[in-house]
């Protein structure tokens, strides 16, 4: 008998106070929102906590803009990664506490996740790149 194993995640990076914020965020919703308040907290479990003055400006944080590949469809977006409150995807502002949302926080540029959709279906995210926000832009969220 064969047994299939996971595909390993790649390494992620996430800034000490986001991290705590978002194991908050994810605990609060986990009656509402099981499948992504499980993602999150497992994301947040494995990441490398950084203090936010060294983490590494190709890092998807919360508030930066990110390109990335839906290999499954082959589309492009680029999208703000926002808390729940800021989110409006007629804007491209995506919530934390979305499957997509989740799985792009921690990743660099270049790296891609095996990554479940609202369906269950796996989906390839893969980072094109990270434009992190000014400081005026993070201030207004």
């Amino acid at each position: 008998m064969t047994r299939r194993t996971a595909p390993k995640r790649p390494p992620i990076h996430m800034i000490d106070t986001e991290a705590d914020t978002l194991a908050d965020l994810a605990v609060g919703v986990q009656d509402r929102l099981r499948q992504v308040s499980e993602l999150l907290l497992e994301e947040i479990s494995r990441a490398t906590i950084h203090r936010a003055d060294r983490i590494p400006g190709n890092v998807v944080t919360m508030n930066a803009e990110v390109e990335f590949v839906d290999e499954a469809s082959g589309a492009t977006r680029i999208v703000q990664l926002v808390y729940p409150r800021q989110a409006d995807i007629a804007a491209n502002r995506i919530s934390i506490l979305t499957p997509v949302g989740a799985g792009l926080i921690g990743l660099r540029d270049g790296q891609s996740i095996l990554w479940p959709d609202r369906e269950g279906n796996e989906r390839r995210l893969t980072i094109v790149k990270v434009r992190q926000a000014s400081c005026d832009e993070a201030m207004a969220n």
